[in-house]
């Protein structure tokens, strides 16, 4: 008997295929404004059409594919995917919405609140002076915060940048002017305990942004303040969703880049979330 210590996948490697958990219409979107890109600037030529130049920054995005792995499978340099997916990711970054038209267009709907909250999404552990201030205390991880508003059934209308965890949740509402965008807006907003103390409204003034009670030591919380958290917390449930529906896109597992890519990362994500879940 003769043995056969050829390699079972050949000179080329072994390719597989894969089923992308995403539907045909977030594909043809984005191949329509990669197809719109390259007309834009002239390109007449890419290796690969599209369409094809669209799932692999989809598997990418959705389900953090190696670029290396993508490229052995498509006959393509590394580096070639790598400039793919970030020339996609900015083009989708520039789509999304701005603070302030995404509540200016939830007030001519007819909206009068918004869900306000903040997430971290989860980073390498970073090496000198930039170790200390992404480190969470709270998670005991290093990650970046970033605040997200949503309507009322969850679908997130706004990302703010990327900030390192140290960063307080109220202090990264204040460098966005928050408070005061939702006033020029005519909407309220409601958070969880995070953001006591975030609304600088006069006492004679409707608040701003609506939070629970926050027990003391020596404080202990009423009847009527348990409750009114137990209904703020069921009213606020939906943002949760928002933000679940987010991180379904695999690449947040752990970003791997500055904070200056992963807030054009969140962006463009959130993007596409909103395609997601329209259809």
């Amino acid at each position: 008997m003769k043995n056969n210590t050829s390699p079972v996948e050949g000179p080329d490697g072994l390719v597989y295929t894969a089923r992308l958990p995403l539907s045909s219409a977030t594909l043809n979107y984005l191949a329509t404004v990669i197809r719109g890109h390259l007309k834009k600037i002239g390109s007449r030529w890419r290796a690969l059409p599209a369409g094809k130049i669209a799932g692999i920054v989809l598997a990418v995005l959705r389900c953090d594919q190696r670029p290396g792995d993508l490229a052995g499978g498509n006959a393509v340099h590394r580096t070639t995917i790598t400039r793919w997916v970030r020339e996609a990711v900015g083009l989708l970054a520039a789509r999304a919405p701005r603070l302030d038209r995404a509540l200016k267009k939830i007030a001519r709907t007819g909206g009068g609140v918004v869900l306000l909250d903040g997430t971290l999404i989860r980073t390498r552990r970073r090496t000198g002076t930039a170790n200390r201030k992404n480190y969470s205390g709270k998670h005991k991880c290093h990650g970046l915060l970033v605040i997200a508003l949503t309507d009322d059934r969850g679908r997130l209308l706004w990302l703010s940048a990327a900030r390192p965890e140290r960063s307080s949740e109220i202090t990264a509402c204040r460098h966005d002017q928050l408070t005061a965008k939702l006033r020029a807006a005519g909407l309220g907003a409601i958070a969880d305990l995070g953001f006591v103390g975030l609304d600088d409204s006069g006492p004679d003034t409707d608040p701003t942004v609506i939070t629970g009670y926050k027990a003391a030591r020596n404080r202990p919380l009423t009847r009527g303040q348990k409750l009114s958290n137990k209904a703020l917390a069921a009213v606020r449930a939906p943002v949760e969703h928002g933000f679940a529906h987010l991180k379904n896109w695999r690449v947040l597992g752990k970003v791997r880049t500055d904070p200056k890519w992963a807030t054009i990362l969140v962006r463009a994500l959130l993007v596409l979330t909103n395609r997601e879940v329209s259809r």
